[in-house]
Formats: structure tokens, sequence, C-alpha cells
């Protein structure tokens, strides 16, 4: 519990840090951009809520809500490795996560610019904690192939509403998922489809989406993966 506790306090503090960061990568360019008027990067600090005082668009999204998004999935993954070596890759998993998602639910977009070296970083950290004993990193390596495969050949069907972001960002959950175990890469593949159609249906009940909307993936994704870590969820 001690564990949770402080990393829930370590994803509380660096919960609005990602505030700028999200505003940032949220555009469609995939590169960072200015605002619409002079005054959005003035107005824009670490910790900005409001609306540009100008143009009205809104400046990333709410620190606060990162803050406690960031502080739960922190103190989950606390909660599940205590005071270990692991901690830190999967730590940094978590915010990572939260900032991805974040900026797939403003855009649509899963930026390569976090993912690929997100992926670069979890391998050598996941290889440290390796050393010795290549099972985890094998497993960990098949696993991430696995997933991106997968999600490719998905993403390659007619009428599919799955992009290469997320095709990429499968690869990073596997990479994790399997140094864990095939229990979890299992849970964390079929987990997202399910928390997806939920989310849809809720949506069109209430009449936020229709048929032809597109929802973002990656969201489902991230929560999949990190309930399939830190829940341990069994597979009968």
């Amino acid at each position: 519990m001690a564990a949770a506790a402080v990393c829930g306090v370590i994803g509380a503090l660096s919960g609005p840090l990602l505030a700028r960061p999200a505003y940032r990568l949220s555009v469609d360019t995939g590169e960072p951009a200015r605002g619409t008027c002079g005054d959005c990067d003035a107005a824009l600090g670490w910790f900005s809520v409001a609306p540009c005082p100008s143009c009205g668009r809104r400046l990333g999204p709410p620190a606060w809500a990162l803050a406690v998004v960031a502080a739960v999935a922190c103190a989950g993954i606390g909660w599940r490795f205590g005071f270990s070596a692991a901690l830190v890759p999967y730590v940094l998993l978590a915010l990572l996560g939260v900032l991805l998602g974040a900026i797939d639910l403003a855009c649509l977009r899963l930026p390569d610019v976090l993912v690929k070296p997100g992926f670069v970083v979890g391998l050598v950290l996941l290889a440290a904690l390796s050393f010795g004993s290549w099972e985890s990193l094998l497993r960990s390596l098949a696993a991430a192939a696995l997933l991106a495969v997968g999600y490719l050949v998905l993403a390659l069907l007619p009428g599919a509403n799955l992009g290469y972001g997320d095709v990429k960002l499968a690869g990073l959950l596997g990479l994790f998922l399997g140094w864990l175990g095939w229990r979890e890469v299992l849970i964390g593949a079929v987990l997202p489809f399910l928390l997806n159609g939920v989310v849809a249906v809720v949506l069109l009940a209430l009449r936020r989406v229709n048929r032809r909307t597109l929802v973002p993936f990656g969201p489902a994704m991230l929560v999949g993966a990190w309930l399939a870590i830190v829940a341990q969820l069994p597979l009968s």
C-alpha cells in the first residue's frame, strides 16, 4: 500500500505537467503547433486549464483531470509491483498512457514522437530487468510483434476503425504485457474491444455519436492494458 500511495502522489504531481504537451501535440500536422492567435502561447502555462482569452480555444485538457487519471494509473502500478525494480518502467508507461489517451481523445492521433521513443525506452528498461534471464524479454518481444501484426491485419480490413497509430501502440503495450506473461497479453488484447463496445453503445444511446462517427480506440487499449497489468483478471 505504501508503494501505491507514493506512486499516486507522483502521478498527481506529474499529471498536470502533461497538459502542455497534450495541447501541443493535439494537432493534425503531427508537429507541435502554435495556437490560433497570438495570445494562445502566452496564455498557455504548465498548469493552464482555461480557454485562450482572445480566441476562446481550449488550451489542452484540464490539469485537474490529468492529475486524477495519472494518480489512479500510477497508484495501480504501485499496488501491483510494490517497491520493486519493475516499478519504474511501468510507472513511466502509465504516465505515457495518460498523455497518449488525452491526445487521442482530442484529435484521434497517437503521435509517433511519443510511441516510438516509448518503445525504445521500454525495451531498454525491460532488457535491464531481464539481465541474466532472457525468457521474459523474448516473450515481451514476441508479444509486441504478435499484437502489432494482429492490429495491422485488423486495420487493413474494410470498414475497420483502426489506424496505424493503434498498430504501433499495440506493439508498445504488447512489449510491457509480454514481459509479465501470456495471460496479461491475452487479457490486454481482448479487453479493449469489450470496453470500446460498451463506450460506443453508451454514446449511441446518448446520441453523442452516430454509426459513422470515429471513436478513438487508443484509450480503450490503454485502459485494457492497465487493467490486465493491475487487476490480474482471471481467464475463466
